[in-house]
């Protein structure tokens, strides 16, 4: 395999004399008939597209966010250390400055356990608050208590609309039971004595002054009971833009203890070949696309043969002491991967906002609380797997285009253990568009109709415990809450046009809101609790979204294959294009409005139905209004000339067309591991025996 060619290191003094041993290795990288090494964390780039890596008080170049530093990042964010980070104690929970992390820990000193304390999220101290438990019993009691309203007999009124609230509560009722039950199962803190020993002594401190890498963390070897570990970081890339799959990668680069970055490019760039050429990632570019992103890895996995590896899509930039809070799970043989949650950084938009904030109840406290039942799933990126865990599963699903979510059963169905820390280690892209949106969360309930229909786990077959069991089946029919909407919203025409009433005419408007009003104004609350403010941008979407999800069942159901689209790409596609069911829906409630409204203002009587059926039309209307705001913007981006979306399927901007070898391309930067740098100076000093012996000769 060939070596890539990259830029000088640039230049770093230290005051401590390096080893011999370094020293030779530094002499031979520094040899211009030989390929320099890998750029240091911090060193000045200037390819095209990297506008955003904006230089520090000091001269180094860190990344930034292309929206700026002030700009709001996702709903997880670890509480700030209490006290600067040590050297001598990496890893308070977050990311500490490249000066400061650039001093190493003296050999005599051992990390010491006394950080954990500030690790801890703020979710973590705030999920089981006193108060936050008390709204979460508030929440399940009025789950009961509607419950109980919409089943008594004497309540019940015409039989269709009654049945269609009767399938839509049901759902949502089961689904709420079954959270507030997850929620209140967590608490357990997956940190025990094991984790923390092994943290302490995670990284080999004879090996890092040995090798004269105190001032380079991203160097220092780690082990794990005393052995060694090899660790792949794998960035998977599909036409994303090049300055989003920079940052990722010099922040992958950049993460705290020896690892090996490889470049995933599924997209087939030769400008994306030399960016990771540039910043010193090994590059894969396969053959074919089969798998989607799964077939990507599992390609991947047949050139990078480390112990571990960690996953992270392009958009999704990893802070430096990801592996530092992942790792030492390892030490537990059961365990098959670390996952962490998804936070965004992009919440700049309608859709963004909405599609953030959606998830932040399940990262915050859902998945916290499937840790008591080993059932914490994976969710595509942010993630660390074990290598053998994996193969012993035949790799990485690609069976489905929700590859994280088979994987994951796979693995529990085999006895491997999972874990989940509900601590900030990675920010990411959420969909800013219609269509971007749309797709994912077609991609994702696809995913779980798949699991229902193809895999069902409360079926005996399944070697799964009884709680797994009711995770994975609140997972599979987690997205039935989004197809509940199309039932409810049919319900006021229903008495509008037919005089259809789904509960009996004895129960006075009051009556039925107080017990409307426990069920979902408590849940509001709770959500309420959990973001900290009212985000009706989730609400709206969650009301909207119903043909998406009806189109996955449909899907799964036909056998139907989707497409894999990626989250961060972009297009110029108009958003109406993936809005027709709603434009109808908005067309239909209208008219139901205006009939609505003639009636009532004839009978002198204002009627619950056409209120329902008024903030029904009200919320299809923001929406509609949202996506006209997304096509104008479009518009004008196509009027200039410049896509206002980049597309996952176009090349990146800029890139000159080249044809794409027909073949499967591995570059390798020069030695960055303890082993390769061992393996180096070994041949070095053949080399020079074998040079005396034929002198002497």
């Amino acid at each position: 395999m060939s070596r890539t060619m990259r830029v000088r290191v640039s230049g770093a003094t230290t005051s401590e004399t390096p080893p011999p041993a370094a020293a030779a290795l530094r002499d031979r990288l520094d040899d211009p008939t030989v390929a320099p090494p890998p750029r240091s964390p911090g060193a000045p780039l200037s390819p095209r597209g990297l506008r955003h890596l904006a230089p520090a008080s000091d001269g180094r170049v860190e990344p930034r966010h292309p929206l700026g530093p002030d700009h709001p990042v996702g709903p997880d964010d670890p509480v700030e250390p209490e006290h600067p980070t040590e050297p001598a104690r990496a890893g308070r929970g977050t990311e500490p400055d490249l000066a400061a992390r650039a001093e190493p820990p003296h050999p005599a000193k051992r990390l010491t356990s006394d950080h954990h304390a500030s690790v801890v999220s703020r979710t973590e101290g705030r999920a089981h608050s006193p108060f936050m438990v008390l709204l979460v019993l508030a929440c399940t009691m009025g789950i009961l208590l509607y419950g109980q309203f919409l089943l008594n007999p004497a309540n019940r009124g015409d039989l269709l609309p009654y049945a269609a609230v009767i399938v839509a509560e049901a759902v949502l009722v089961l689904q709420a039971l079954l959270s507030m039950w997850t929620i209140l199962s967590g608490g357990q803190n997956p940190r025990d004595f094991d984790f923390h020993s092994t943290q302490d002594g995670l990284y080999d401190q004879q090996a890092i002054g040995r090798l004269g890498v105190r001032d380079q963390p991203h160097l220092w070897p780690m082990a794990i009971g005393g052995r060694p570990v090899v660790v792949d970081v794998l960035i998977t890339v599909y036409g994303e833009d090049l300055a989003k799959i920079a940052l990722t990668v010099q922040a992958a680069l950049s993460m705290q203890g020896a690892h090996r970055t490889w470049v995933l490019d599924d997209g087939r760039s030769d400008e994306v070949r030399e960016l990771a050429a540039t910043l010193g990632a090994r590059y894969v570019r396969r053959l074919s696309g089969n798998g989607a992103k799964a077939g990507n890895v599992n390609h991947a996995l047949t050139v990078a043969k480390g112990d571990y590896f960690a996953i992270f899509d392009a958009d999704f930039v990893p802070k430096p002491l990801f592996l530092h809070e992942t790792v030492p799970f390892f030490v537990d043989d059961k365990v098959a991967f670390v996952q962490t949650p998804q936070s965004y950084g992009n919440l700049v938009s309608l859709v963004s906002r909405g599609a953030g904030y959606m998830q932040a109840v399940f990262y915050r406290f859902i998945q916290p609380g499937r840790n008591r039942f080993n059932a914490a799933f994976c969710v595509g990126t942010n993630v660390v797997f074990r290598r053998t865990a994996v193969d012993s599963v035949g790799g990485i699903d690609t069976d489905s285009k929700s590859e994280d979510v088979w994987t994951s059963l796979h693995l529990h169905e085999a006895g491997w253990r999972s874990i989940y820390i509900p601590l900030t280690l990675a920010i990411g892209d959420a969909p800013e568009t219609i269509e971007a949106y749309s797709k994912q969360q077609l991609r994702w309930a696809t995913g779980g109709f798949e699991i229902l229909l193809r895999h069902n786990p409360l079926s005996p077959r399944r070697n799964l415990t009884m709680d797994q069991r009711f995770q994975y089946t609140l997972t599979a029919t987690h997205y039935l809450t989004g197809i509940a909407p199309l039932l409810l919203i049919m319900v006021p025409p229903m008495e509008i046009f037919f005089d259809l009433r789904p509960m009996n005419l004895h129960i006075s408007v009051l009556q039925w809101l107080l017990f409307y009003c426990g069920f979902y104004l408590l849940q509001i609350a709770l959500a309420f609790f959990t973001l900290g403010s009212f985000r009706w941008e989730v609400l709206m979407l969650a009301s909207v979204s119903f043909p998406i999800y009806v189109k996955a069942l449909w899907n799964v159901l036909c056998g139907k294959d989707t497409a894999w689209h990626a989250t961060g790409g972009r297009t110029a596609s108009s958003p109406f294009d993936f809005l027709i069911p709603q434009v109808l829906f908005w067309v239909f409630l209208s008219l139901t409005s205006l009939v609505a409204i003639w009636r009532d203002y004839d009978n002198r009587v204002l009627t619950l139905a056409t209120v329902w059926n008024l903030i029904n039309t009200a919320v299809l209307t923001a929406f509609l209004i949202a996506a006209l705001k997304e096509a104008r913007v479009i518009r004008r981006a196509a009027r200039r000339g410049v896509p206002a979306r980049p597309s996952p399927n176009d090349p990146v901007p800029s890139a000159p067309v080249v044809a794409p070898p027909l073949r499967t391309t591995v570059a390798r930067p020069a030695p960055r591991t303890q082993e390769e740098i061992l393996v180096v100076m070994s041949e070095e000093s053949a080399a020079r025996a074998s040079g005396r012996r034929a002198v002497l000769s």
